[in-house]
């Protein structure tokens, strides 16, 4: 059993995983994330700092779900983030679609790869028990 303080009321709580924050804050979280989900949706062209004032949730925060993915913004929209990999604007997570696929690439090199090359294996060869042909 993990008990902690929560970060944002201070009160005690049984911690099982996630950001450190009791059960009551993180449902008022959730109230606050779908109110800004739902203004956004409404105002699809707004700009970050609107969103924060009009909603009252910090930019961190609103920053925090758009990295996580959690909240993505059209084409057109004023929001967009910078990728963490070159810099380019995104409009959610952390990285571009260009830095995923070097980073998926770099990973896949890390394992090594099943030989397709090898001759299919004939039934016939397979190790299995024999029986001498009788007369």
């Amino acid at each position: 059993m993990d008990v902690r303080n929560c970060r944002t009321c201070g009160k005690l709580f049984n911690y099982l995983s996630g950001p450190p924050i009791c059960p009551t804050c993180a449902n008022a979280l959730d109230k606050k994330f779908e109110m800004v989900k739902e203004y956004i949706y409404d105002h699809p062209r707004v700009g970050i700092k609107e969103v924060s004032e009009e909603c009252e949730v910090s930019v961190a925060q609103i920053t925090q779900w758009i990295r996580e993915e959690r909240l993505t913004f059209a084409e057109d929209s004023m929001i967009g983030l910078d990728c963490e990999g070159c810099g380019v604007t995104i409009r959610t997570g952390r990285f571009c679609k260009a830095c995923k696929d070097r980073l998926a690439k770099g990973f896949e090199s890390l394992y090594p790869q099943k030989n397709s090359d090898k001759k299919s294996a004939d039934p016939k060869d397979s190790a299995r028990m024999r029986y001498l042909d009788q007369k």
